[in-house]
């Protein structure tokens, strides 16, 4: 048996229904011929008759019964699937609201708005540039932005996240510093050295982290000067007033040359994370999660809800 076609499967329900091939032409706007080949090709799909003509008309037969009494209801579940989809393919247009920072998003924010627009027929992406992780949390909050780039922790159970890139962490020294020169560093080497930390954090979970907290040994590690951006810490690493710590990629984006950067084997890594609200698009946020680790090569294995 071949599969139904499910223009042959409505002209017959309406043949069914006005017990006439040449009413069912009319209701469809179909000559009687074409009515009568989709009859005669379900029939072929089926392996059964499913009328008898009369003079009067046409009869079901038990066959034509059954399929009449289920087809329709074939049909409309059918009709509201391809309702279900349209509507969702409705909701991949008009805009979304994407919060970036750019020390942590330059590399690829234009890319995947711009792969979003090309994929996506009717979507504006727009973006809307900020100066902190903090910053991109208030605009989540209070539904002036849909989604943003963040690196993990936020310190919000309200907001949800899910990993697109995963980053080694590295460490800003001076290039005076004793251990400038190491290939690679632990957090043992740098149990003495003050933290800088910028004022920009969007949590005190997010400081602890940033800072290298807990250390291997159970030990706070030492406060540096707290700074207004992530610009100044690298100045006060580059006099020699403290290290810095960050994902490794920054180091592309913030060079400094009296500053050395060195990755710190035993820190644990940064996750860079799209994060949403409960009022984003739902489908517009799975593609815009789908672009990113295209672009920037995550697997998301840490992902959270």
């Amino acid at each position: 048996m071949s599969d139904i076609d499910l223009r042959h499967l409505r002209s017959f329900l309406v043949v069914a229904e006005k017990r006439s091939i040449t009413g069912a032409g009319a209701a469809l706007h179909l000559t009687q011929q074409a009515v009568s080949t989709h009859v005669r090709q379900l029939e072929r799909a089926l392996g059964a008759d499913l009328l008898v003509r009369t003079s009067r008309g046409v009869l079901l037969t038990a066959a034509g019964e059954e399929l009449a009494a289920g087809g329709a209801a074939v049909v409309d579940d059918v009709d509201r699937l391809a309702a279900r989809v349209r509507a969702v393919a409705g909701a991949l247009t008009g805009t979304l609201r994407l919060a970036c920072c750019p020390a942590a998003t330059t590399l690829f924010a234009v890319d995947v708005a711009e792969a979003l627009e090309a994929s996506v027929p009717g979507l504006r992406v727009e973006l809307k540039g900020v100066r902190s992780p903090r910053q991109e949390r208030e605009l989540l909050r209070d539904g002036r932005a849909d989604a943003a780039f963040m690196w993990l922790p936020i310190g919000d159970a309200g907001l949800h996240t899910a990993v697109v890139r995963t980053d080694p962490r590295a460490v800003a020294l001076s290039a005076r510093h004793p251990l400038a020169d190491r290939p690679a560093l632990t957090l043992a080497d740098l149990t003495d050295d003050p933290v800088v930390r910028p004022d920009v954090l969007a949590s005190t979970e997010a400081e602890r982290f940033w800072l290298g907290e807990p250390r291997p040994d159970g030990r706070p590690a030492p406060r540096g000067a707290v700074v207004p951006t992530v610009e100044d810490c690298l100045l006060d690493v580059g006099r020699g007033r403290g290290v810095w710590f960050a994902p490794r990629p920054l180091e592309t984006l913030l060079p400094a040359g009296n500053v050395r950067w060195t990755e710190v084997t035993d820190g644990e890594p940064f996750d860079l994370a799209v994060v949403w609200n409960d009022h984003a698009p739902q489908p517009l946020v799975t593609r815009l999660i789908a672009e990113v680790r295209g672009l920037v090569g995550g697997d998301g294995r840490r992902d959270a809800a």
